[in-house]
């Protein structure tokens, strides 16, 4: 994105000021939480966080921070998103670095996370796993920023667990992938992770997953003219999930089991009128497995977890 500061006239006045003009400008152009937009911008140009700005409403802000401010918030009002203009997605307590290469993570992918760091930790905990017992494999498929890998390892590495886990990240884009490596480098798991370019997943799956974690487009593409500005900014194929939304992930369901272990988990996050639809679609493709949706904070159908009952092999479809 180019340097705007030049040309866009800077904005007058201290910091209650400035946020108050420039959540005017936004909400004028069609922005869903302008004032929000505006602290976080203003929170950015002055390197402090969104506090800073609301608890010191009369500090001056000189001329060159007002002139980048500006700039900033003429890019909002063109409709780019604010975490590619500041770099950076707050995502399960962690700074993910964010840009046109991935998809930007959402809040609601949190519970995602919180679910495989559960199924992992109760694998790693489990009484019947024998000392010296090889590292429990997670996949995350379509892994974009990485923002799923990382905040699990990161999770684990507060538990003092994450030596015992290895996480494959897989997605199609080597653009995307160039970004996952540097957010794990940035929050030091690089040595935890392994990147790998894929269709889903690699061809062979040896050995197999205990964790599957997906974000996987999951838009129909007849809603994606639709969707709010700020998602044109973002890659229209981390988006688009075919005709009903589902097309990747139903093609995740026919890999799985030659994927998951024998008592192995996929997580997968759909959209919020996809309930039903992936239960059907898990007892057409993988008849007597399981499949149960989680709902999110907002009592939305958020997650799917789909796995082999108990006793049945993971290759066994019957």
């Amino acid at each position: 994105m180019a340097d705007t500061s030049g040309s866009v006239p800077a904005i007058a006045g201290g910091v209650a000021a400035l946020v108050a003009e420039a959540a005017a400008r936004l909400d004028a152009t069609g922005s869903g939480s302008p004032r929000l937009d505006a602290e976080l911008l203003l929170g950015h140009v002055l390197g402090v966080d969104r506090i800073g700005v609301i608890a010191h409403p009369e500090a001056p802000v000189g001329a060159g921070a007002r002139a980048q401010f500006a700039a900033e918030v003429a890019r909002r009002e063109a409709g780019e998103p604010v975490a590619y203009i500041r770099g950076f997605r707050e995502f399960h307590g962690l700074a993910i670095a964010t840009d046109p290469r991935a998809l930007i993570p959402r809040p609601e992918t949190e519970l995602l996370v919180d679910a495989a760091l559960a199924e992992v930790t109760a694998r790693l905990a489990a009484p019947s796993r024998p000392a010296g017992a090889p590292a429990i494999r997670v996949a995350d498929v379509g892994t974009g920023s990485g923002a799923i890998a990382i905040a699990l390892l990161a999770a684990l590495r507060a538990r003092r667990m994450a030596e015992h886990v290895v996480v494959v990240a897989a997605d199609v884009s080597a653009d995307a992938l160039q970004l996952a490596r540097e957010n794990a480098v940035g929050h030091g798991l690089a040595d935890r992770l392994v990147f790998v370019e894929a269709d889903l997943l690699p061809p062979v799956v040896d050995p197999r997953f205990a964790v599957v974690c997906a974000n996987l487009p999951y838009v129909a593409t007849a809603q994606l003219d639709g969707l709010a500005r700020d998602l044109s900014f973002e890659p229209r194929t981390a988006l688009d999930g075919g005709p009903d939304g589902l097309d990747l992930v139903r093609r995740l369901l026919d890999r799985l089991p030659d994927a998951l272990t024998p008592d192995g988990v996929a997580l997968l996050e759909i959209g919020a009128d996809q309930g039903d639809a992936i239960v059907e679609a898990a007892a057409h493709q993988l008849p007597g497995w399981r499949c149960s949706v989680q709902a999110d904070l907002a009592g939305l159908p958020r997650l799917a977890r789909v796995g082999p009952r108990p006793g049945a092999a993971a290759g066994d479809r019957r």
